[in-house]
């Protein structure tokens, strides 16, 4: 389940989501609960007053009421993911919840190579060097270089062309990469 969709506008909603999630887990154990973009439903709590953030602080208590109801949690286990760590409440990290933490670093330049080889599998390619395109692309995660791999195939038909070419990488770097950028511009 996404975090996100545990966030709702109505009070009690979100907790009702947590209870059958966990109610569903029991039922079916044993289970895996994932909960991506746990940060959505678990960053820090904070009074700003408003209702929409006391909803989501009874989603998170009646999350972590639901992870200590498990006393040794048998045959379930709770995963989550986050690429903001550093919003999540205290609270949810302690000992008997989240146990272990396990960063995921960006690939790196050989990992790149691979991740670019996956995603290009079942293109035409003619004459692409992807140790370049793989050095091009420091810093790049994932999703990044699968998007870089999908505009390199569009930029092929749109020239109307029965493979796609390095300068349609590199084209296609320069573009998903610049997209990432944030926008710095000052407005008056």
């Amino acid at each position: 389940m996404s975090g996100s969709e545990l966030v709702h506008k109505f009070i009690g909603e979100g907790a009702g989501l947590v209870r059958e999630l966990f109610e569903l887990a029991r039922e079916r154990a044993p289970a895996i609960v994932f909960i991506d973009e746990i940060d959505a439903v678990g960053s820090m709590r904070t009074n700003d007053g408003t209702s929409g953030s006391a909803e989501v602080q009874r989603t998170l208590m009646q999350l972590l009421a639901e992870m200590d109801g498990f006393d040794n949690r048998g045959e379930i286990r709770i995963m989550a993911a986050t690429n903001r760590v550093d919003m999540l409440d205290p609270a949810l990290l302690r000992p008997g919840r989240f146990d272990r933490l396990i960063q995921i670093p960006l690939p790196d330049r050989k990992a790149r190579l691979e991740i670019l080889k996956i995603h290009s599998k079942k293109m035409h390619l003619s004459d692409v060097n992807f140790e370049i395109i793989s050095s091009m692309t420091e810093g790049s995660t994932g999703a990044e270089l699968q998007a870089i791999c999908r505009e390199a195939g569009m930029m092929a038909v749109r020239r109307d062309a029965t493979a796609a070419e390095m300068a349609d990488f590199t084209a296609a770097v320069h573009k998903v990469k610049s997209d990432a950028l944030p926008d710095t511009r000052m407005y008056t």
